[in-house]
């Protein structure tokens, strides 16, 4: 069993997103090639050592705990499957321990901050644009891939929602909120055709040359007015979608009904954010109880 019916395990069977799928193949090919300097041609024939010092090389190599916890994973996925296919007897990656991570504290803006933001952009053929795009990114969560790849025809505004579909995710159904349908309309329905200058694109968002946004023109957007705004923290389309998931949660939405809007796979990567809201009822109760 190659390489090849690995990964149509890890798409069928395990059914991964593209992009991770993507991720293992490359660090299996990696170990592949570490191990063949080692004299060991097949990998099948890989043992704890050779994973012990492809980790370690790794790690001398600068490489974050982040990246060896996943080349790990990668490694311990693919001996698994030789395992269940009967091509090696023990997996070789089993009984070896992940770097501990430290967790990283989220990053969002209070409600104030938000609104602040919200009110930055002014009615200017630009400013009725980025309107659209702060409101958008706030009342879905999307990710950046998600809304620079959005096309006009996945926004229906008579019935208030979106279409997403990012580039190696399944498309989910988002509503939209009463402020965000507003700036949408202001600006599909009056603004977009005229920064089109007669080009024609299926993309939602486009720039003064009437081209698709690219990530690096969100990127620019969200800074120019993250520093007007005066943050603490630089504005992102990151910090944005945190802030969108803390927001939900604080105000009494379940973790299910988040992680389906918010497109996560795994349900531990929505619960994260619980930590955030948990430690701010904590504050307010150490500030509010009189015997706290």
């Amino acid at each position: 069993m190659g390489i090849v019916h690995y990964e149509k395990y890890l798409r069928e069977e395990k059914k991964m997103a593209g992009n991770t799928v993507q991720a293992y193949i490359r660090d299996i090919k990696h170990f592949e090639a570490f191990i063949g300097v080692r004299g060991v041609s097949r990998l099948s024939e890989a043992t704890n050592s050779e994973v012990v010092a492809y980790l370690m090389s790794l790690k001398q190599a600068g490489r974050t705990k982040s990246t060896v916890n996943r080349n790990l994973a990668s490694i311990r996925t693919y001996y698994a499957f030789l395992y269940k296919t009967g091509e090696v007897t023990v997996n070789p990656a089993d009984d070896i321990k992940s770097p501990k991570i430290e967790k990283k504290e989220i990053e969002y803006l209070s409600l104030e901050d938000m609104d602040k933001l919200m009110s930055l952009p002014d009615n200017s053929p630009k400013g009725t644009r980025d309107r659209a795009i702060l409101e958008l990114l706030y009342a879905t969560g999307i990710r950046a891939s998600e809304l620079i790849n959005m096309k006009e025809s996945d926004v229906n505004l008579r019935m208030g929602f979106v279409k997403c579909e990012g580039v190696h995710t399944k498309a989910r159904i988002i509503p939209m909120g009463r402020l965000c349908r507003k700036a949408m309309e202001d600006y599909i329905l009056d603004i977009r055709e005229r920064m089109l200058k007669g080009r024609d694109t299926e993309e939602l968002f486009v720039n003064y040359m009437g081209e698709p946004m690219t990530r690096q023109g969100l990127w620019k957007v969200l800074k120019e007015y993250g520093e007007e705004a005066g943050f603490d923290v630089k504005l992102t389309p990151q910090i944005i979608r945190n802030s969108f998931a803390v927001h939900m949660l604080q105000n009494g939405a379940d973790v299910k009904s988040l992680q389906e809007l918010m497109g996560h796979e795994d349900i531990a990567a929505t619960q994260a954010y619980l930590a955030v809201t948990k430690n701010r009822i904590k504050d307010v109760y150490d500030k509010a109880h009189p015997r706290a």
